[in-house]
């Protein structure tokens, strides 16, 4: 890709951007019994943090130009309009 995407292992760039959120105490089993996921062990910490699903978009100055952030994890936004705001700025 012409340009860099970013990976966030331990959340700190989520915590910067405020999208970091500690996975209630009910839901911890699902994540380690349903779905076979060790999330401290993913984070290198011994944290239940997760990142809401969310999309920047940075120009060459480091402004935010588009941003996609959403509670429900199912809702995701359609790739076209990350290709149409990375036009729109290069």
């Amino acid at each position: 890709m012409p340009f860099p995407v970013l990976s966030d292992k331990g959340n700190s760039v989520a915590d910067a951007f405020g999208v970091a959120f500690t996975l209630p105490d009910s839901m911890r089993w699902v994540y380690e019994e349903v779905f076979k996921f060790d999330i401290p062990t993913y984070n290198g910490d011994d944290s239940w943090r997760l990142p809401m699903p969310a999309r920047f978009i940075l120009d060459r100055n480091a402004v935010i130009q588009a941003a996609d952030v959403n509670l429900d994890h199912t809702v995701r936004p359609e790739p076209a309009s990350a290709i149409e705001a990375l036009r729109r700025i290069m």
